[in-house]
């Protein structure tokens, strides 16, 4: 896969403003704490879990908060990946759920995680 560098992380909190631009793979869920790591780090796309989504989506508010800022996110179901083990992310993630920026570059729920980096850089 060319273009911007793949970070693949256990913990979003791993990255930092020297990721800017790159394609996050993480094994964090999608909540809103998860979501200042990731807006303060600014990938260009990051896979999260969804955590089994929670209380009122309170694993996925981190796509809206992303949406927000122009970047694109998605997450895999935690029934497809391990939650804090971004090795598996990448490996057996599942797309479940994908805000609007990642969906208008290709990224649909039922991509592999792989499928959707490809689609992600593909529709870029």
């Amino acid at each position: 896969m060319s273009g911007p560098p793949l970070r693949v992380v256990d913990s979003i909190t791993e990255l930092g403003p020297a990721d800017a631009g790159c394609l996050a793979v993480c094994g964090s869920h999608g909540g809103a704490s998860s979501a200042r790591y990731a807006i303060a780090a600014r990938p260009l796309f990051t896979v999260f879990n969804d955590a089994g989504v929670g209380l009122d989506r309170a694993g996925l508010v981190a796509l809206d908060q992303l949406q927000q800022q122009g970047l694109a996110a998605c997450a895999v179901s935690h029934m497809t990946a391990r939650i804090g083990e971004a090795a598996s992310t990448l490996a057996t993630g599942v797309v479940s759920h994908c805000n609007a920026l990642a969906a208008a570059h290709g990224v649909v729920s039922g991509q592999s995680c792989r499928q959707a980096l490809e689609r992600f850089l593909a529709g870029r």
